[in-house]
C-alpha cells in the first residue's frame, strides 16, 4: 500500500505545489479541486495502477485523501487478483 500512496502522493504534489499533503488530509477541503482535477485523478488512478474506476467507485470519499485513494487502488487490485 505504501508504493500506492507515494504514486498518489507525487501525481497529486503537481496540483498542491505549496501545500506537502499527508496521508489524511482531506484535499477537496484545500480549495484546488475542480472537475478537471476530478477527471484528471481518476484518469491517473485507471492508467498508474491499471484499474477501472467504475461508476460504483466515484463517492468522494474514495479520493478526499491520499488514504482513502490508496484504499480504493488497493481493493480494486484485490478483485482483479481474486478473478
Amino acid at each position: 500500500m505504501e508504493e500506492i500512496k507515494i504514486k498518489a502522493r507525487n501525481f497529486l504534489s503537481r496540483f498542491f505545489r505549496m501545500h506537502e499533503l499527508q496521508d489524511d488530509e482531506d484535499i477537496f477541503s484545500l480549495g484546488v479541486v475542480n472537475s478537471l482535477f476530478a477527471t484528471q485523478l481518476v484518469m491517473f488512478i485507471e492508467n498508474e495502477f491499471d484499474v477501472r474506476v467504475e461508476n460504483d467507485d466515484l463517492d468522494i470519499d474514495n479520493f478526499r485523501t491520499i488514504n482513502s485513494i490508496a484504499s480504493l487502488v488497493e481493493g480494486k487490485l484485490g478483485s482483479v487478483d481474486n478473478m
